[in-house]
């Protein structure tokens, strides 16, 4: 048996620019993406923390450094700069690979830079005591 597990993230960034002109995908900062171990058109879900909005696309590599998070096509309609969102990605894994999995997690500022040394996530009830 094979499983699908959360693969990697990065964690409420800021989108940038929104271009709904383009025919689809999200463009990342190439920084970012091999920071969130994520490669050009790879499949990634947009869930969208300010609009409550989900869908799913593909990875476009943008410019190292340049903290872009480009929302293109359709999708758009759904994410407008300025809103949170959190780009995640899954992988197909298999049984015996599953107790020692690790994601990879990539917590950013609110340019988009990766902040050093911030790397677990803390579940929502753990995070009102911590």
């Amino acid at each position: 048996m094979r499983r699908i597990l959360f693969k990697s993230k990065i964690h409420r960034a800021t989108v940038t620019q929104a271009d709904l002109d383009y025919e689809g995908s999200v463009t990342i900062d190439r920084d970012l993406l091999r920071a969130a171990d994520i490669v050009e058109n790879e499949k990634v879900a947009v869930w969208n923390v300010t609009q409550g909005t989900r869908l799913e696309t593909y990875a476009l590599e943008g410019e190292a450094g340049s903290g872009v998070i480009c929302i293109n096509g359709a999708a758009a309609h759904l994410n407008k700069p300025g809103d949170l969102v959190i780009l995640a990605t899954f992988a197909e894994v298999e049984e015996a690979e599953v107790a020692n999995w690790k994601p990879t997690v990539v917590f950013v500022d609110k340019d988009n830079r990766v902040v050093p040394g911030q790397t677990k996530e803390i579940p929502g009830p753990q995070r009102r005591s911590a």
